[in-house]
């Protein structure tokens, strides 16, 4: 199964494993799994970081994308067209652009954040 890993999952998976749910950590680590993270997560971190918010800097990003073997999905205007017919139930603009890839693309986000499930027709896991 594909699953979209929102950006908390990737700094948790990297950083603070013992942080993630007993079913995330297991979908990490089934290898029937594809794995992947939006370009968008890359963006956030770096603005991110820029501002003094978090400190996993690129090469953190490089070593988790490696160490859990994420494809990194690109974030193209059929996602961005997806994007005019959310619902605003979340007013983080990464967030909300990582739902419309996911609902695109249909593929469920691993995330921990409990706004993604307002989302109708999104799939979650958690």
């Amino acid at each position: 199964m594909r699953l979209l890993l929102d950006t908390a999952v990737l700094i948790f998976a990297a950083e603070q494993p013992g942080r993630l749910s007993k079913r995330a950590t297991s979908a990490l680590v089934d290898p029937a799994n594809t794995l992947e993270l939006s370009t968008i997560s890359l963006v956030e971190i770096a603005i991110k970081v820029s501002l003094g918010k978090l400190r996993f800097g690129s090469d953190d990003a490089r070593d988790a994308i490696e160490d859990l073997g994420l494809r990194v999905l690109p974030f193209s205007a059929e996602h961005a067209f997806r994007l005019f017919t959310l619902p605003l139930h979340h007013r983080d603009p990464f967030d909300r652009q990582i739902i419309a890839q996911a609902m695109e693309e249909d593929i469920p986000v691993l995330t921990v954040d409990d706004k993604f499930g307002l989302y109708k027709g999104l799939k979650v896991v958690w």
